[in-house]
């Protein structure tokens, strides 16, 4: 991603920082907290973990950071083939092409394909499903409106979801019910998908709209800093924003709660927020006062971030029975921390593969 030809490499540090949490690391902190369940051990464990229902923990970013780095690349990728000149129906192969592709994947990782048992497989049931709708609705508000009328669509979005699932009324149950066993978004799957709904209380169909909210945060970050201002005033842009949808967030929370398994308008803002406020400071650290090499196991990662994905969804259980063919013997020394370094150890495995494909460029591009 480069713009007036300078590479902006704190969003390729910020999708690898993003991509490393998922590479093992919630496992390795329960691990370690079985080992030894201490203040630190049992605070990484919490962190790692999604919140039940209402409110947000540290792992409840990654999933919408990963949609709005999505969006951060669209002014640099999508927007700037149309400024090349290639006809919107090229680029509208492309993104059906990407999205199809994405979709794919996401039933191979979490829709129980290779099952190949249709009892068994779950139609929309993935983050990377996720973006692909996400990526889809914010390509096509960004390809046909200006700035003023993109900024507008979120607007709608985010409202269209709210009154929804405030004033349309679930059956037999009324308007206004979100609780994990029922809530608009998940009558709707469950009426859609029917056995094919994926059992969890995740939501799907209704939170594309917010899944192009997130995505669409993304793009306008991505206009701050695909931007002539000064390196300094996009920090400051990006700053402002994060916190501005924080507090928003915080003041929607206490009538349209903070819940990241149905996407809510005020999870988009919160943790949209949050994804400003980080974008910020890696542009800071990384592009304004170059401190750069500490960024390299993180570029790695984020420069295969789907293969990373994919990777720690189908095999990253195997990779620490693996690294425990080695690992093993160290048993009669660590006792009980023993199975938190063999997951540790696939951890540097999957780091392994991905730095492998890194130094012979190989890299799953969709």
């Amino acid at each position: 991603m480069s713009t007036q030809s300078n590479r902006i490499l704190s969003v390729d540090a910020l999708r690898g920082f993003d991509m490393f949490w998922i590479l093992g690391i919630d496992a390795l902190a329960n691990k370690m907290y079985d080992a030894s369940a201490n203040p630190f051990t049992t605070f990484f464990k919490t962190q790692m973990d999604h919140v039940e229902w209402t409110g947000f923990h540290f792992y409840d970013i990654i999933m919408p950071l990963f949609l709005f780095i999505v969006g951060v690349a669209m002014p640099f990728s999508v927007l700037k083939r149309l400024e090349k000149g290639d006809s919107k129906k090229e680029i509208y192969l492309h993104i059906i092409k990407r999205v199809i592709l994405l979709w794919i994947l996401g039933m191979m990782v979490q829709g129980n394909l290779f099952t190949y048992d249709i009892h068994q497989i779950k139609f929309y049931s993935n983050t990377l499903q996720a973006i692909a709708s996400g990526y889809l609705i914010t390509s096509m508000i960004i390809l046909n409106m200006k700035k003023i009328g993109q900024i507008v669509s979120v607007a709608v979005l985010l409202l269209v979801y709210w009154l929804c699932v405030a004033l349309i009324p679930i059956p037999g149950q009324g308007a206004g019910i979100m609780t994990p066993q029922m809530n608009l978004c998940i009558y709707i799957d469950r009426s859609v998908f029917g056995s094919f709904q994926n059992g969890t209380t995740y939501s799907w169909i209704l939170s594309s709209l917010n899944f192009a909210g997130t995505t669409m945060l993304g793009v306008f970050a991505g206009y701050f800093l695909k931007s002539n201002d000064k390196e300094m005033k996009k920090f400051w842009k990006l700053l402002i924003t994060g916190l501005a949808l924080f507090g928003v967030s915080l003041i929607w929370h206490q009538s349209h709660p903070i819940v990241k398994h149905i996407w809510t308008s005020s999870f988009v803002l919160f943790s949209g927020g949050i994804c400003f406020v980080l974008m910020a400071v890696f542009y800071l650290i990384v592009d304004v006062w170059k401190f750069q090499k500490w960024t390299f196991p993180f570029i790695v990662i984020g420069s295969n971030a789907i293969l990373a994905y994919l990777i720690s969804h189908l095999t990253g259980w195997r990779m620490g029975a693996l690294a425990n063919i080695v690992l093993g013997g160290f048993k009669q020394w660590t006792g009980a921390w023993q199975p938190a370094i063999e997951i540790a150890g696939g951890v540097v495995l999957i780091y392994g593969v991905l730095l492998y494909c890194y130094r012979k460029k190989i890299f799953l591009k969709i």
